[in-house]
């Protein structure tokens, strides 16, 4: 058997991931001397292979799900296929990553996967396309939002797409101010068919602060653009008979988590890098917009609390207790995820990563795997994140 890879890997990380991900999934296989391709003995579910494996293109001469997944893309990012690409959230980790580590985790279709710092929804939809049930949870309003849309959409398609009709007029460049002083969707009875309107509007806040852009011409080009996507998915539900995963987004605190004890199996999740980034100040127009009092719901916000050097005694206290909460929902024997990047503070690295770790050991996790992620961002700038896997024991 000759498992191919994607076109589109070009990271060493991604070929350790690929590598994890087959032996998590039961393959015996070697890499060959292209770097491109491995072989497999032979003894392995290919049906599994085929619906479940991130990085591989073709299974011999088939191709995989996630090949023809990675088609239903209305952009031009090869990451931000299906609604990953819905609103234009900073610090947003690679979907093919989550798809792999689901599987390095071993989790199953209709097993439950928590990501207590949800962000824009990635780790839901992979585990939605998977068939894993996904418990999301975030601080941010702006966060679930984006979650819920991105995977309730597809059930409420049919009511979105009746009132797009009574929403968009017949001249775009005429219409101003009164769009959002009619707010029409608003009278919708589904939240869902409400949500997702809300978040074109929230893009198009996004579009005229930074980029610019007429508000209200973005508005109408988003919701068409997230129609479409939508739509994607849902052809892509049958085109690959794929029985979806549930999806819980809840607004909440990763400190203090309404979930039982040992109940959940398995964690992933990034959460804020210590100071690297301002969530409350890089989403502000949107945040205000969703009514929010942005001094009052900064001190809500790992990371953003409090100034200067107290930030960083904040943010570890804040970890701490989150990390601790992970570890008591978690299943004994199951595994936990955190992707996590050192930052510079005038001038000095600060070892987030190391102090991560460190807190995750005291907590009773045990560290299995801390794998190296290079990423190359603006002006070839070389900077590096971690995946840190662990494993709560088992009970004795």
């Amino acid at each position: 058997m000759i498992l191919r890879l994607q076109s589109n890997i070009q990271f060493i990380y991604e070929l350790a991931l690929a590598r994890m991900e087959l032996r998590s999934l039961g393959v015996s296989f070697r890499v060959r001397n292209s770097l491109r391709s491995f072989s497999a003995d032979g003894t392995a579910d290919t049906s599994t292979l085929k619906h479940r494996l991130a990085y591989c293109e073709k299974i011999d001469d088939d191709f995989t799900d996630y090949y023809f997944i990675q088609k239903y893309n209305q952009t031009r990012s090869v990451n931000q296929y299906l609604t990953h690409w819905i609103y234009p959230y900073k610090g947003k980790y690679h979907p093919q990553m989550i798809r792999s580590l689901l599987n390095i985790i071993r989790l199953k279709p209709g097993e439950t996967v928590l990501d207590p710092f949800i962000g824009s929804g990635t780790t839901a939809v992979e585990a939605q396309l998977l068939g894993i049930n996904c418990i999301g949870i975030d601080v941010s309003r702006l966060c679930t939002l984006i979650s819920k849309v991105k995977t309730e959409s597809i059930y409420a398609f049919e009511e979105v797409k009746r009132l797009a009709g009574s929403v968009a007029p017949s001249n775009v460049e005429s219409v101003q101010s009164d769009l959002m002083r009619k707010r029409s969707w608003e009278a919708a009875k589904d939240e869902r068919v409400r949500n997702f309107y809300q978040m074109a509007e929230m893009i198009a806040h996004s579009d005229q602060a930074r980029r610019g852009k007429d508000f209200v011409k973005s508005f109408y080009e988003n919701i068409d653009k997230m129609m479409e996507s939508v739509n994607d998915y849902r052809n892509l539900c049958k085109e690959l008979a794929l029985k979806l995963g549930n999806v819980n987004i809840i607004e909440g605190d990763a400190r203090h988590l309404d979930i039982p004890a040992n109940s959940i199996d398995g964690i992933i999740t990034s959460p804020p890098y210590s100071i690297a980034l301002n969530y409350v100040e890089n989403d502000a127009h949107s945040l205000k917009a969703l009514g929010y009092d942005l001094n009052k719901i900064k001190q809500d916000f790992i990371g953003v609390r409090g100034s200067g050097f107290e930030k960083f005694k904040l943010y570890n206290e804040d970890m701490r207790i989150a990390i601790g909460e992970m570890y008591r929902v978690l299943k004994p024997g199951r595994f936990c995820v955190i992707v996590i990047g050192n930052v510079t503070y005038r001038s000095e690295e600060v070892q987030t990563t190391n102090i991560v770790i460190e807190t995750c050991k005291s907590e009773g996790f045990q560290l299995l795997r801390k794998v190296d992620k290079i990423i190359f961002g603006l002006y070839n700038i070389m900077q590096k994140e971690y995946i840190l896997i662990f494993k709560k024991p088992e009970e004795r």
